[in-house]
């Protein structure tokens, strides 16, 4: 634990110009996150808790113990778990799972594709995930025979415990609709509470996992048909946007599907990748 040294007088809450550019360096590095002088605020507030939860007595007793005494290895994970950002939806972006339903999945289907692999790339505490499996398991239940299996990874390891329990406030779950929700959202016995849960053949269908979409290759098996990677390359600059997609087109059959955010765009890239729909690219055969 860092112990604030005895000579100590003056706490100081707030990050120096120095320690803000030792932490906006490591994040870069560590989650290509960028963190421009304009968050020094954001990052403040999002790494005091880690300051109570080590027992340092500020921000520069805690930058001093993960910077000078050499703490910044065991402390990584909890650091970065605190300034990645989660917002995440069911059915975000909706126009997205319209093209997963009416295009994507039909052609997969046509092309004799028996068992569908799809992969939520950043899936935050999972709505995303769960949205993908929804389309896949009502999809899968019209066309015989029609299999497929989720991945659902994250960078963040709080998130992903919340994503594999399942269980969210009623009212997150209004996006969803009608006949999906009667098939596949559990609601309490107790009028009294508040949460619901995903039911148990959509959880099981998903494997959750930590993964670092910074890593030089990504270990998660046989090609996918379906990528979804949204709202994650705002937070890059473009050499890291590039390299990211990139692996992940690495990681595509032939003519599957990467779905990017609304505000993310690929032009200048030369990758393997043909744009079919609004921030939906399909790799060349």
């Amino acid at each position: 634990m860092p112990v604030a040294a005895a000579s100590k007088t003056v706490s100081s809450d707030h990050l120096s110009k120095r320690d803000f550019a030792r932490l906006a360096g490591f994040i870069h590095d560590y989650a290509g996150i960028k963190m421009p002088a304009g968050k020094l605020t954001m990052l403040e507030g999002r790494l005091r808790r880690r300051v109570r939860a080590t027992g340092a007595e500020d921000l520069e007793s805690y930058c001093s113990w993960l910077f000078d005494e050499g703490h910044l290895a065991d402390e990584a994970l909890h650091l970065i778990n605190a300034v990645t950002t989660n917002k995440t939806d069911f059915f975000r972006e909706p126009a997205h799972f319209d093209f997963l339903e009416h295009t994507a999945l039909p052609a997969l289907r046509d092309a004799g594709v028996r068992t569908i692999r799809a992969w939520s790339s950043a899936c935050s505490t999972g709505p995303e995930a769960y949205t993908m499996a929804m389309m896949l398991d009502d999809f899968a239940a019209r066309s015989d025979g029609l299999s497929y299996g989720i991945l659902a990874t994250d960078l963040d390891t709080e998130v992903l415990e919340t994503a594999r329990r399942g269980i969210y406030p009623a009212d997150q779950l209004d996006p969803v609709p009608d006949p999906l929700a009667r098939r596949y959202v559990l609601r309490p016995v107790d009028p009294k509470r508040r949460d619901v849960r995903i039911a148990p053949e959509l959880r099981s269908a998903i494997g959750f996992a930590r993964l670092n979409l910074m890593d030089d290759r990504y270990p998660i098996g046989s090609p996918m048909h379906l990528i979804f990677c949204r709202n994650v390359l705002i937070y890059f600059d473009k050499p890291t946007q590039r390299a990211v997609v990139a692996r992940l087109a690495e990681k595509l059959t032939p003519n599957g599907y990467l779905f990017l955010g609304h505000s993310e765009s690929i032009t200048g890239f030369d990758l393997p990748l043909t744009q079919v729909a609004n921030t939906v690219f399909q790799r060349s055969n």
